[in-house]
């Protein structure tokens, strides 16, 4: 994977599949102390410790289509490469929590890459499934709550086509206030 947003998006997968209904996503630059770091949890089935190490392997998987999973081992070499680290936490029944982190002005960090297409793309396959996304650059933050989404739009589907529109254009402008 070549961006953050690719790595948000696969274990966001894997959190739709570990039967989450709630996924969040925190991104933190921090320019002061030159960190970016990327935190997903969620309040899926969880995995016991064998699951964990056996996750980190990039030829196991519990995907039916692709015989690899590079996901999460790709993740941890992209902050280890980029000056971080990274660590994965889950308990059965009670979900999973994913934290990468990298110097952020390291030239061999990955890009953020398109979080508004990721966080759309999450939508229309997970439209059940509460996003929480926070982003948050130095003093200021950007929120997206979907179950708030939900709630305001008396039973339209969140993953209705100008929904998705309206959802997009806020997060491309809550994420260029950030950038302002």
């Amino acid at each position: 994977m070549i961006e953050l947003a690719l790595h948000i998006l696969d274990i966001a997968e894997n959190s739709s599949r570990a039967d989450a209904t709630l996924i969040e996503i925190t991104l933190v630059e921090d320019m002061v102390n030159d960190i970016l770091s990327l935190e997903i949890k969620d309040n899926g089935k969880g995995m016991d410790e064998d699951t964990i190490e056996k996750a980190m392997d990039p030829f196991y998987t519990t995907k039916k289509v692709r015989r690899v999973g590079l996901g999460l081992p790709m993740l941890k070499q992209a902050a280890i490469t980029a000056g971080g680290r990274f660590s994965i936490e889950s308990h059965v029944g009670k979900g999973t929590r994913v934290f990468a982190q990298f110097q952020h002005s390291h030239i061999d960090r990955q890009p953020i890459g398109d979080i508004p297409g990721c966080l759309v793309a999450l939508i229309i396959g997970n439209p059940d499934i509460d996003i929480l996304y926070t982003h948050t650059k130095n003093d200021r933050a950007y929120t997206l709550d979907t179950s708030e989404i939900r709630s305001a739009l008396d039973g339209v589907p969140l993953n209705h086509r100008e929904v998705l529109n309206v959802i997009k254009d806020n997060i491309i402008e809550g994420i260029a206030e950030l950038n302002a």
